[in-house]
């Protein structure tokens, strides 16, 4: 640890999203003295035009599918459309009460919130505006933001997520760029809200860093409810008209839309607070560190979407407590990525977690997986979807090693994504899994019933 030195608190905090903010609270929780720079509002693009507002618009996606298929029920139900402002009312409120929430469990924990633009000076110094904060230690979480290509050009018509979120219509017509979870979010809710929509995907699959399984279920449901997908076409431009807006492809196609998505990715935004200026280690815009998160820069740590990894808010989460706790003296397990879940909150839904079939293989030289049909579980006949779970270890089909992949498609299958990260987190094997009984009628069944088979004892199975 760097000796101190002079500093106005122990630690400074140079953004508020989910990793700045963790790492605030739990440092605070630990007895040490904390200031948080934040340019716009504490909670960052996850709370303010990412994570959260984005799910609840998915949830009122859901509601409308529902309704559309309300005499499916018994339920005597019709669809009338979407009103945009009573929309942007019920989503607004979501993040409200969070935020309030949010800046109320800062407040309660002395943290000192500075609210600014701020800058790296070198050492563990930030400036915002007039003032400079020093800390015994500076903690790096300036976040990540929309990657446009160069091919393309923003305008009214042409938008990053940033702006979807915002608009006052619903598209007829839209064309999302990008088939990674963004670009599958949205196009999954713009079609419940009636929307005509194609994803233009430059790599062979949707979700192209996800098992192919779980790829293929999820664009044979999408296809099914009427989503255009042109996998493995790049876009050539994208020219707006007072009406629209002309997308050319390969070869001479053309697509006619509305609206035009930019879903590329995100870039970790780092080139605007003097990082590299200062000395800080940069690796195509992402910040360079060790096991620990520490910089090249004694003292200082990155966590966050500008560390190279999964651009996820729960990954922030550990990040931030990870830090807090490493400069508190503890010693902490740093996080891996391995075991973090990741989940696509569109209809159907996609949940994983730890490795992919081919990188089990690849790993270990040989890899056992089975796949349990969502057909066969009660709860998931009930909620109408379709789907399945599959699980991935090691070896031949006689070895019983631990579970190292969760894949699972279908709706409302994030909420089975927890027991999923335990028993990849606690490298479980999968006859232990599955001796425990779950809950009837749950989707839980499915990934009980997924592990008996993965240890050759398959129970509500056919053949």
């Amino acid at each position: 640890m760097p000796a101190p030195d002079e500093h106005d608190c122990d630690v400074v905090i140079l953004g508020g999203g989910p990793a700045g903010y963790s790492c605030a609270l739990r440092a605070s929780q630990l007895g040490l003295s904390v200031v948080l720079v934040e340019a716009d509002k504490v909670g960052g693009t996850c709370l303010h035009r990412g994570c959260i507002p984005t799910k609840a618009l998915l949830h009122a996606a859901e509601v409308a599918d529902l309704t559309r298929q309300g005499a499916t029920f018994g339920v005597a139900a019709h669809f009338d459309g979407i009103d945009v402002d009573a929309l942007s009312t019920y989503r607004d409120g979501v993040v409200n009460r969070m935020y309030a929430g949010l800046t109320g469990l800062v407040r309660q924990h002395g943290i000192t919130v500075v609210a600014g633009h701020g800058s790296y000076l070198g050492g563990r110094t930030v400036q915002i505006d007039d003032a400079r904060h020093t800390g015994r230690f500076l903690v790096l979480a300036t976040g990540s933001e929309p990657q446009i290509p160069s091919t393309l050009q923003l305008s009214e018509r042409i938008i990053t997520s940033d702006q979807a979120l915002t608009l006052q219509t619903i598209p007829a017509r839209a064309v999302v760029v990008g088939g990674g979870a963004i670009g599958v979010e949205f196009a999954s809710l713009w079609a419940s809200f009636g929307a005509e929509v194609t994803i233009v995907e430059a790599q062979p699959s949707l979700l192209p860093a996800e098992d192919p399984w779980a790829s293929k279920q999820l664009q044979r449901a999408l296809t099914k409810r009427g989503i255009c997908v042109r996998a493995d076409t790049a876009i050539v431009s994208a020219t707006e008209r007072a009406d629209g807006v002309t997308v050319e492809l390969p070869g001479g196609d053309t697509l006619e839309t509305d609206v035009v998505l930019i879903a590329t990715g995100r870039a970790p935004r780092t080139s605007h607070a003097g990082l590299s200026e200062h000395g800080i280690a940069l690796e195509n815009g992402f910040v360079v560190t060790d096991d620990t998160l520490a910089t090249s820069i004694e003292g200082v740590y990155a966590i966050g979407d500008i560390v190279r990894g999964l651009q996820l808010a729960h990954r922030g989460f550990g990040h931030g407590v990870f830090v807090a706790e490493h400069l508190a003296g503890l010693s902490p397990v740093p996080p891996s990525d391995e075991v973090i879940p990741r989940v696509v909150y569109s209809h159907p839904e996609v949940a994983t977690v730890g490795l992919t079939e081919a990188a089990v293989r690849e790993r270990f030289g040989m890899a056992t997986a089975v796949v349990y049909d969502l057909s066969g579980n009660a709860k998931s006949q009930i909620l109408g979807t379709t789907g399945g779970v599959k699980v991935v270890r090691a070896g031949g089909k006689a070895d019983d090693g631990p579970v190292l992949g969760v894949h699972m498609v279908g709706d409302r299958v994030s909420e089975l994504i927890g027991e999923a990260q335990i028993v990849v987190g606690w490298e479980a094997l999968a006859s232990e899994v599955g001796r425990f009984p779950h809950a009837h009628p749950t989707q839980h069944e499915a990934l009980g019933e997924a592990m008996l088979a993965l240890s050759g004892n398959p129970l509500h199975a056919h053949g």
